[in-house]
């Protein structure tokens, strides 16, 4: 059966991964969620005291970090793992959140993570999300969405996930978070977090994710019938 690469990009808290899975799961795909990635490295820095402006130990850094995907014995999931370790659920955390955005901008993690990311798809099959998955690393992906949602609706479905999650916020400080990661991911220099006419865009302010799940897998049906 033909297989195909599906990128979807878009903002913080936009839903990217709700549907990716999704999707995945609908299609017997690999789904990566590739913020977890740099989120890892975030909290590899943090927990070895290494500042995150600073480029060059962060460069000398990458080469003890090792990342994998490994499957979930709970959910048809993949977790990511740092150095042998499942950190899933550490790199959810706000403080890592509010670090991830100035790591991901360092052009030597986006090489390192992105040579993993393209290995990851190079047999097709795969579901990833991101930021630059369609523009830098899967360019060539058959299906590219764009994901967006207003500002306020974002900040409240994040609000409630990290509340649900126990977490200790406020949604001022959420709404904070987002506004300045997507400042930063639209206006760094290496590979910003672009919208151009090869994408579907997806605005989800007011679907449900059933309904957005099913514009996107009309999307894909055209591709395979």
């Amino acid at each position: 059966m033909k297989k195909i690469n599906i990128a979807i990009d878009g903002y913080s808290s936009c839903g990217k991964g709700t549907l990716a899975k999704q999707m995945a799961q609908n299609l017997g795909y690999i789904f990566i969620d590739s913020g977890a990635m740099y989120r890892a490295v975030t909290l590899y820095l943090l927990e070895n005291n290494i500042d995150v402006a600073n480029e060059i130990e962060i460069s000398k850094a990458l080469d003890h970090i090792q990342l994998e995907f490994h499957p979930s014995k709970e959910n048809n999931r993949f977790e990511i793992h740092l150095n042998g370790r499942n950190v899933e659920s550490l790199i959810r955390e706000l403080h890592i959140a509010n670090k991830v955005s100035f790591v991901a901008k360092i052009s030597t993690v986006r090489t390192k993570l992105v040579d993993i990311q393209q290995q990851i798809g190079a047999n097709k099959g795969v579901v990833m999300d991101g930021r630059d998955i369609g523009t830098v690393v899967y360019p060539d992906a058959e299906l590219k969405i764009f994901m967006t949602a207003s500002n306020e609706v974002r900040a409240q479905r994040r609000f409630k996930e990290m509340i649900d999650a126990g977490k200790n916020v406020t949604i001022e400080e959420v709404s904070a978070n987002l506004i300045e990661r997507d400042s930063i991911d639209s206006s760094r220099n290496d590979s910003p977090l672009t919208l151009n006419d090869t994408y579907h865009l997806l605005d989800n302010s007011h679907l449900t994710p059933n309904q957005q799940f099913e514009l996107a897998m009309s999307w894909v049906n055209e591709l395979l019938d």
